[in-house]
């Protein structure tokens, strides 16, 4: 644990939409073990990865609201009284969000407009964390891309979290809140949904490799991504809140490395499985929406907050294997 962020959730009223997926659930926990009082605020939406088993043998210390973002009466009902708000709810399939448009834009833009109304009006004291994501920026332009860098996103759900990201920064600077955003690459690790390609690439590898299945990769994989272990993604989450430097900022919480889809994917298979990884053919569907090699910039978050990623991908595998050896049954659904 970085050490500035130390005691700062000690008896904080912590509030984190989407708090059964994959990083939510890893984030509660992790504000969790620092004192924090924690509610949950999540519609177990099958479509965004949540899972009641990420939350297992903490239930009792956690307050779960089973409700919906467009559910506004509620949202404000969550919103009152906490410190920090860390909206991780999002439909997050790309593919998907080509398929039901309306529903990824209620999901990942009018939850979001919930979320910021209610802290305007009834708490506008809070820190508030958006979630953003890279693949907001479309095909790279200039690399290493920086936050600065244009944003011509090729899906629905892309374009629609570049969109919740400029509604974050409006707000923080119309109204003066306490807002920020952290975009994030490909997340990989404990508690991810690895059963379906809906979700993030890398993590479904994980399923396909902890079954003894063959990963496929599409074309020949060359095209470089950015993956982060979940640990130091929570860590630059949670850096981002306490920091009153951050505060109407964008950051891209990007590791130094970078790896093609086809060295992830043999990665993947050394250490967690016992298939082979093979080379297709293009889909149609996914090969228009693919973005190409994504090489990414972390200076400014570096600079700014002191966040550094720890965990390299070859550990990163490990720990996950660890976790999904004693507990597959729960995320192979």
């Amino acid at each position: 644990m970085n050490e500035k962020i130390g005691n700062q959730f000690s008896g904080k009223k912590v509030l984190i939409t989407g708090g059964l997926g994959f990083i939510g659930s890893n984030l509660a926990i992790r504000c969790l073990s620092l004192g924090a009082d924690i509610e949950i605020f999540d519609n177990l939406d099958i479509n965004s990865g949540g899972n009641l088993s990420n939350i297992l043998g903490f239930e009792s210390h956690i307050k779960l609201s089973m409700c919906d973002l467009m559910n506004y009466p509620a949202v404000i009902d969550s919103v009152r009284g906490k410190d920090y708000i860390f909206n991780c709810a999002a439909s997050t399939s790309h593919l998907l969000s080509m398929r039901e448009p309306r529903h990824n834009l209620d999901s990942n833009v009018g939850g979001v407009i919930n979320l910021l109304e209610a802290i305007r009006l009834h708490n506008s004291g809070a820190v508030f964390i958006q979630l953003g994501t890279t693949t907001q920026l479309g095909v790279l332009i200039d690399t290493p891309a920086t936050e600065t860098h244009a944003e011509f996103p090729l899906d629905i759900y892309s374009a629609n979290k570049s969109v919740a990201e400029k509604y974050t920064l409006i707000y923080s600077k119309t109204y003066s809140l306490n807002n920020s955003v952290v975009r994030l690459p490909n997340i990989f690790g404990p508690k991810a949904a690895i059963h379906s390609p809906e979700f993030t690439f890398n993590n479904y590898f994980m399923g396909l490799a902890l079954k003894g299945e063959n990963i496929k990769v599409f074309g020949g994989g060359a095209q470089l991504r950015n993956v982060l272990y979940v640990d130091d993604a929570v860590e630059a989450i949670m850096l981002a809140a306490i920091n009153e430097n951050s505060i109407g900022e964008v950051f891209t919480a990007a590791h130094d490395e970078h790896w093609s889809v086809l060295e992830i994917a043999e990665k993947t298979m050394a250490k967690m499985g016992r298939g082979h990884v093979e080379c297709i053919e293009w889909p149609n569907t996914n090969k228009l929406i693919d973005v190409g090699s994504v090489v990414l910039s972390g200076k400014k978050i570096k600079d700014c907050l002191g966040w550094t990623p720890k965990i390299k991908i070859d550990e990163g595998l490990i720990k996950s294997k660890n976790f999904y050896d004693k507990y597959l049954s729960y995320y192979l659904k």
